[in-house]
């Protein structure tokens, strides 16, 4: 029973997120189904047979077993805001209402990581009272190889 709670809970939360991106698409200024109708029925009456090339990432094998070996491993995701250096004796100065200003401009994106490694870049979004983070820019493996460097 609890299960059957938590997956109607998370189609709840599903709805509201599809909810929240389909009023971000209207504010857009166009109707999304209305769009994917469009490119629907123009693919079907101009639809034509060609031949693709595969694309492949052959620095991610698809079917490694050593890959699936780490696939469940939970790793921590964090959004980060801004950051400060302070000396300790302002550190033991905090108190409740204290503000500290931090490194980062209002407006500007926060950064997304994964285990403390920067992955992407996004901006705050609040759907019925939770928050969450759109991302604006994923920085691409390689980039974060190179980074690690």
């Amino acid at each position: 029973m609890s299960n059957e709670n938590n997956n109607q809970d998370q189609q709840a939360m599903a709805d509201e997120w599809a909810a929240a991106l389909e009023e971000q698409t209207a504010d857009a200024g166009f109707d999304a189904d209305s769009l994917l109708n469009d490119v629907q029925a123009q693919s079907a009456s101009a639809a034509q047979g060609v031949e693709l090339d595969e694309l492949k990432d052959d620095s991610i094998p698809v079917s490694d077993p050593k890959l699936d070996v780490i696939l469940d491993i939970p790793v921590t995701l964090t959004m980060e805001v801004g950051g400060t250096e302070i000396a300790i004796r302002n550190l033991l100065q905090l108190s409740q209402g204290s503000v500290i200003e931090l490194d980062r401009v209002a407006g500007e994106p926060l950064d997304v990581k994964v285990n403390g490694t920067l992955i992407a870049h996004g901006e705050v979004v609040v759907v019925n009272d939770r928050y969450g983070i759109r991302l604006t820019d994923v920085i691409s493996p390689q980039e974060r190889i190179r980074r690690l460097k």
